[in-house]
């Protein structure tokens, strides 16, 4: 008979990613960083939807492939063939980056410009790492690799093809959103690996790695917390051009045509970046 396993995969959220997104909930509950909380909790509630439904086949598929495992006795049971508990990583992993980029304290300024420079340098940025990538899959030990990279560029190049003016403006802001969770994630990531929680299937894999992380799972967090946290800056934008202008002035900002191309207050959509500082892109919130 079998040892039971260090840890299971329950376990693993109840020790490692429940308290994070405790501890941020609460913070932000007796705090004032957030204007609109119902929003910031749709927005959350919206991007892990879409993660999920995205994620489930992706996710199942590889698995089918062999490309990871889980230790035994580590998971409660399985739907398709992901384990239960990996459905609600879908969901955990959108509410903890959601409430970090929350807890950054932000306003979206709905009178951004909404040129198209940045939009299709991102978007052809993250098409060309698709094609690019798309070779992964057929080689030794790239499968993983390739998948990530095939699976997560097209929804990365949508997002900037519908926001990149925005999203490039307030790149620091997206990187600090980005890093945190990323890093922490793949923090705890290994632990599980060292605990045989789940394994990495070395035919799969390219075997390289930083500190016992292999590196396809240290890009899967970064790829994943990057399309979030995007996600969510954009899902506020939106909004904000919506109470400023209504519905139409809010989707011309995703979609530029028509007399909504040009920003109010006569601020052409093309205006050089520098031209007006004070309304630039989102703006820090200041502490009281």
């Amino acid at each position: 008979m079998s040892a039971p396993p260090a840890l299971t995969y329950t376990e693993f959220h109840l020790l490692f990613v429940l308290p994070p997104i405790t501890l941020l909930a609460l913070a932000l509950a007796v705090s004032d960083r957030l204007d609109r909380p119902r929003e910031t909790i749709a927005g959350i509630a919206l991007l892990a939807a879409i993660a999920t439904v995205y994620t489930t086949p992706w996710d199942n598929y590889l698995i089918a492939r062999g490309v990871w495992a889980y230790g035994e006795g580590t998971i409660s049971g399985r739907l398709w063939l992901a384990p239960i508990e990996e459905y609600a990583f879908f969901v955990l992993q959108p509410v903890l980056a959601g409430l970090w980029f929350g807890w950054l304290g932000y306003a979206p300024n709905p009178e951004s410009p909404i040129g198209y420079r940045a939009r299709l340098a991102g978007a052809g940025a993250w098409v060309a790492v698709a094609v690019s990538s798309a070779w992964l899959l057929a080689t030794s030990g790239g499968l993983y690799l390739g998948a990530i990279a095939v699976w997560a560029a097209p929804i990365a190049a949508l997002q900037w093809a519908l926001g990149g003016a925005v999203l490039w403006r307030n790149r620091r802001e997206l990187a600090l959103g980005v890093a945190i969770p990323t890093l922490y994630l793949s923090v705890v990531d290994r632990i599980a690996i060292g605990l045989g929680i789940w394994r990495l299937s070395p035919a799969h894999t390219t075997g390289l790695g930083v500190g016992g992380l292999p590196i396809e799972e240290g890009v899967f967090f970064l790829v994943t917390t990057t399309l979030v946290v995007q996600g969510l800056l954009l899902f506020h934008w939106v909004l904000a051009r919506a109470r400023a202008g209504g519905t139409a002035y809010a989707l011309a900002g995703l979609i530029p045509v028509g007399r909504y191309r040009e920003q109010r207050g006569g601020r052409g959509a093309n205006e050089p970046a520098g031209s007006n500082r004070a309304s630039d892109g989102i703006e820090r919130k200041r502490d009281a």
